[in-house]
């Protein structure tokens, strides 16, 4: 006959550390909002990453920007953004030419259409972020963005967009 021990075990640890469980709740955190975000950018057949790309054209607009600026100023890496152009240039949403002053720099424009399509997107995408983050008062939403932007900090090149 076996002893059934009455003392339980002892709580698993979740987190190796503090650092550990903040980034793991930045990464659930991420997970669950950008759900929200695929769903409405699958509706207008772009990505968080091509409207990001859009928006920050659409911010220079007249001027075409070289598309290694716009790499740097993009909110995450773009793996292979030729390819993310390509997509967005044969939908007609920007236009690439070659720079006058140096024949490898790649410029970027929005069109007409990429301007359509960010206006069309500013109601809908207001509301998906009401639905991702309206429930926080402004005073959470400012010390939020505070203490993002200290923990991105010394991660961020100096200058940068992001800095």
């Amino acid at each position: 006959m076996t002893a059934t021990s009455t003392t339980s075990l002892p709580a698993t640890r979740r987190f190796d550390s503090p650092e550990q469980e903040v980034y793991l709740a930045l990464w659930r955190t991420y997970d669950r909002l950008r759900a929200f975000e695929d769903d409405l950018f699958a509706q207008f057949d772009v990505t968080a990453q091509q409207y990001n790309l859009l928006r920050l054209l659409a911010a220079d607009r007249p001027d075409a920007v070289p598309a290694a600026k716009l790499l740097a100023r993009l909110v995450s890496k773009a793996p292979d953004i030729t390819r993310m152009l390509d997509r967005l240039e044969v939908r007609g949403l920007l236009t690439r030419s070659r720079s006058g002053e140096d024949r490898r720099a790649i410029l970027v424009a929005i069109t007409d259409a990429g301007l359509a399509l960010l206006a069309e997107l500013v109601g809908p995408l207001a509301d998906c972020h009401d639905r991702q983050l309206g429930h926080l008062r402004p005073t959470e939403l400012q010390c939020l963005i505070a203490l993002l932007h200290a923990a991105r900090a010394p991660h961020e090149p100096p200058g940068g967009p992001w800095s």
